[in-house]
């Protein structure tokens, strides 16, 4: 397994890259990194050319200079594709990965030979009764200081509340990562499911408590060509907690296509 950096827009960007053959992208998660998927690569090494960045913001490559949205992680994923040669290739996105997969396919469908998706977030997830707490809090501070107070700072501790109490992620981001969490949050990808042409492996961990097993079965309807797997027992890291059974999946969808 060989570790590499390349320059891509105006900014150096590090990556693993280890086998043969044909390629196999994998686009980590949220405040993750390539180091998570090092079993999983190492396993699809055997078989494939297996490509892992570090995505910007995460592991080892810089942030990006303003607040990007989920299109800006897609073009930078074009541009890293377009500098590894890779005209076709199968896609793996887990988690915030597969945010970005989602769009990918559907910008350039061409490109994607098969998709998987692991644990993707995309959808709207329906407030937790922590968030309804902050929700409410605001809704106080309205009613005691008025209108044009809150107004002034009503998105500040929305924020604030929000994410201290329900996402761990945003308390360590950055100011740049922060506001880049919040658009990436704020989009629900529910209208490019059908756009998604490519076979699709769907895989879930039955357990998974950040993103409910619910939506996988939401992707199934709506991703026309998908196959679902969900791995019992097992949370959102299923490359972590389970690579061995998540391989075996991921290996069993591409040899029976």
């Amino acid at each position: 397994m060989e570790e590499k950096t390349i320059i891509i827009k105006n900014q150096k960007a590090y990556f693993r890259v280890s086998g043969k053959v044909y390629p196999f992208l994998i686009l980590h998660g949220w405040g993750s990194s390539f180091v998570s998927w090092e079993k999983i690569q190492e396993m699809l090494s055997e078989n494939y050319r297996v490509f892992c960045p570090d995505l910007p913001g995460f592991g080892k490559t810089k942030p990006p200079e303003n607040d990007w949205g989920v299109s800006d992680y897609v073009d930078w994923v074009l541009e890293f594709t377009k500098s590894q040669g890779l005209n076709e290739f199968i896609l793996l996105g887990h988690s915030f990965g597969g945010r970005i997969s989602i769009k990918f396919a559907n910008y350039y469908p061409e490109k994607i030979k098969d998709l998987i998706l692991c644990d993707s977030a995309g959808l709207k997830v329906e407030p937790s009764l922590n968030r309804k707490i902050v929700l409410g809090f605001v809704g106080l501070i309205k009613l005691l200081f008025g209108i044009t107070f809150v107004s002034k700072i009503k998105q500040e501790m929305k924020d604030l509340f929000f994410f201290s109490i329900s996402s761990t992620d945003y308390a360590k981001a950055n100011k740049i990562m922060k506001k880049v969490m919040k658009r990436v949050l704020a989009e629900d990808l529910f209208v490019y499911l059908k756009g998604i042409k490519s076979k699709t492996l769907i895989v879930w961990g039955e357990k998974d408590k950040l993103v409910p097993v619910e939506h996988a079965h939401v992707f199934n309807s709506e991703i026309k060509d998908s196959q679902l797997e969900i791995i019992p027992n097992i949370g959102h890291s299923p490359h972590l907690k389970s690579p061995v059974k998540l391989f075996n999946i991921i290996s069993n969808f591409l040899k029976t296509k």
